[in-house]
């Protein structure tokens, strides 16, 4: 007797699960489901504003379609208690939205003299995706103009909470680039095989260049290269670099030069379907906190079951690329295996850490559908 896929896919949680160590999943502090008119709420990112409060942009669409070339609008809330309540939404104008198919995928990141830096995609067509720079010097309650990250045209895909400043300085902007096939206005015209590259700013994110190496994916047999690449500086000095990929795997790739050139891609050590890793330091300790999605696409199991590989999601904190890690940790997907959670924003308070995630289920048009923010002490990880 055939054992229904959902079925096993239960087992296999079940499995999974047993073996994960037991760990406080913290609490879920805003939820934002779809509604009428907004059919999307999407991956944003957090910062730490002068006056204690936290703020938290993300990606809220507007009108029907919840894809990710559908119309969208920036929308800011803060909070004032750590992350325990939220605002309602403010709306971020940006300049070239209502022209643009889309506008998402924020990034924050505090820049000198006092302002603050929030980095978005502007998707004008599938010929041209790039990343924008606004700067604000009074905590977001007015913006510059643009500045323009990515110089030369094409279609680069940067995720959300991406965006790091090195011990230098330098300001490095991960990208995965995607090359056109044709001319034709659609999706199909597109190369989704990802090269990854990388765009540099030594003056505080005022001017920008791309570096002088990329990174390609050393296999013959990929449908999906080195997508939504992330990096993190390491207690070396040297910067870490991942992607992922369709192999089962994120793929890491590393620099000593500040971001200009890059080693070869190679398997890492986070087992993977393809979906974004998201990785930050701890602040004042030497560890690293990194958050995906375990489950593995494997011949045995349906490619797509119903999490769509995206569940469980699960956290664990390291040393390095290969050493100190602890065994990966449970933290949403036990409720609802048939959901989706994945494109992580991660952000750290004093006592906590606030993890910033999409969480659509079955009963969702999209398991990207619902963000999720969600509260842990730091001494339950």
């Amino acid at each position: 007797m055939a054992i229904p896929p959902l079925f096993r896919w239960l087992v296999v949680l079940l499995v999974w699960s047993a073996s994960a160590l037991a760990a406080d999943p913290g609490r879920i502090v805003l939820d934002l489901p779809p509604g009428p008119g907004n059919p999307r709420n999407s991956e944003g990112a957090f910062l730490d504003l002068s006056d204690g409060r936290i703020l938290f942009v993300y990606s809220r669409f507007v009108g029907e379609a919840a894809s990710d070339h559908a119309k969208a609008r920036l929308a800011a809330r803060t909070s004032r208690d750590g992350g325990e309540t939220w605002s309602d939404d403010t709306i971020i104008a940006t300049p070239g939205e209502d022209e643009a198919m889309n506008v998402m995928s924020v990034s924050l990141l505090p820049l000198r003299q006092g302002e603050i830096g929030m980095f978005y995609l502007l998707r004008r067509s599938w010929h041209e995706l790039r990343m924008y720079l606004r700067r604000s010097g009074d905590d977001g309650r007015t913006w510059s103009e643009p500045v323009l990250c990515m110089p030369g045209a094409g279609y680069y895909v940067t995720n959300n909470d991406r965006i790091i400043r090195l011990a230098s300085g330098r300001l490095v902007v991960p990208a995965a680039l995607h090359k056109r096939r044709t001319d034709r206005n659609e999706a199909a015209a597109l190369d989704w095989r990802g090269i990854a590259l990388f765009f540099l700013s030594d003056d505080d994110g005022r001017t920008w260049r791309e570096s002088a190496g990329y990174v390609t994916l050393p296999v013959v047999h990929t449908r999906a290269g080195l997508q939504e690449p992330g990096v993190v500086q390491l207690p070396d000095g040297r910067i870490w670099g991942w992607a992922r990929t369709d192999l089962g795997r994120q793929y890491e790739f590393f620099s000593s030069d500040g971001g200009e050139t890059w080693t070869e891609a190679a398997p890492s050590r986070f087992t993977s379907p393809n979906s974004p890793l998201s990785m930050k330091p701890v602040p004042g300790q030497p560890r690293l906190l990194a958050v995906w999605n375990p489950a593995p696409a494997y011949e045995t199991r349906a490619l797509k079951p119903p999490g769509g590989d995206r569940t469980p999601l699960v956290l664990a904190t390291g040393t390095g690329p290969t050493t100190g890690w602890k065994a990966a940790r449970i933290i949403d997907g036990l409720e609802d295996p048939t959901g989706g959670y994945c494109y992580t924003a991660i952000h750290f308070t004093k006592d906590a850490v606030l993890l910033a995630y999409c969480a659509g289920g079955a009963a969702d048009k999209s398991r990207l559908a619902k963000l999720r923010i969600r509260k842990i002490p730091l001494a339950g990880l």
